[in-house]
């Protein structure tokens, strides 16, 4: 059965999804119907928010299902497959309203500033109600304080709407409109190309960001009884798990199982890997009688121990 800390964030980031995607529908046809690039943009950054809600709720329910013979990893990997596809399609998003912003400041278009204040202050209540919702549940949930500070951002892009539509109120200057909306989208590059980068690298297998490659193999090749390491790869298995392979020279077979605990604990303790498939070589004895002939030393391993564990 789900434990209550688990029910409490789902329920905490499908309210927040709910509200976030919600209000985001009704800020683009506002934004629409005002003129209001600024709300559009809004609308834009909200609809990132609630995409990373949902990617956040799919990682909740989708870390609970156990691998299987056709998904030995599991479906971690599924999250990272659509944050990729999520930022690429928010960086056309972004595109659309740079070029948008560009024909609207050589051409300024008439903007329903009263519109584009109501709306804006709706959206922040919103924004702050999914905040609190997400901050209470962010103390037992990593997911949750990843989407918290997307929301957090959030809250920055319906003040822009707000301040756009009290400015044209007030002056009737309606260039803020897109001058804001610019700074909105500017929120939505920085936060959609960390996603894009960092999806990308998990897809490539590529080394997490937050380890250091030389590092794990010094220390691993300081363990003692560990003469070379060598075809050393560490990579994601999904958004926060890391899978680590290598070959440990050692001296002697029978060193094996005692420096394989030692390993494991090592890499767990100094770099969070508890995922690590570690494979011996040793020097060779040759056979009496025949000089040209070699066979490995192998030591008598217990069972599910023999050359490598997890």
């Amino acid at each position: 059965m789900p434990s209550v800390a688990g029910s409490r964030t789902r329920r905490a980031l499908t309210l927040a999804l709910l509200l976030t995607a919600g209000f985001a529908v009704v800020e683009a046809v506002g934004g629409y119907l005002a003129g209001s690039l600024a709300l559009i943009s809004d609308a834009g950054h909200m609809v990132t928010d609630a995409a990373a809600l949902a990617l956040a709720l799919f990682a909740h329910a989708i870390g609970r299902r156990p691998a299987s013979s056709r998904a030995s990893y599991g479906y971690a990997r599924a999250e990272v497959l659509a944050a990729f596809v999520n930022a690429i399609a928010m960086l056309a998003i972004v595109l659309f309203i740079a070029v948008e912003a560009v024909r609207r400041l050589l051409a300024p278009v008439p903007v329903a500033g009263g519109m584009v204040t109501l709306i804006g202050s709706i959206g922040l209540v919103v924004n702050i109600v999914a905040a609190w919702l997400l901050w209470r549940a962010s103390a037992e949930s990593m997911n949750a304080r990843g989407a918290l500070l997307h929301v957090m951002g959030d809250l920055l892009g319906s003040l822009a709407a707000i301040v756009a539509g009290v400015v044209i109120m007030v002056t009737g200057w309606t260039p803020i409109d897109p001058v804001l909306s610019v700074a909105v989208a500017l929120l939505i590059v920085r936060s959609t190309w960390q996603l894009l980068k960092q999806s990308t690298g998990v897809l490539m297998e590529g080394v997490p960001q937050h380890l250091d490659y030389e590092a794990i193999g010094r220390s691993l090749a300081a363990l003692p009884g560990v003469a070379d390491v060598h075809d050393l790869h560490i990579w994601n298995m999904g958004s926060n798990e890391v899978a680590l392979s290598a070959h440990l020279s050692i001296g002697r077979g029978e060193e094996w199982l005692p420096l394989l605990a030692q390993a494991r604990r090592m890499l767990g303790a100094e770099y969070s890997i508890r995922h690590a498939t570690l494979q011996p070589t040793w020097p060779v004895t040759p056979l009496a009688g025949t000089p040209d002939r070699v066979i490995p030393v192998v030591p008598a391993a217990p069972s599910g121990e023999r050359d490598h564990q997890h």
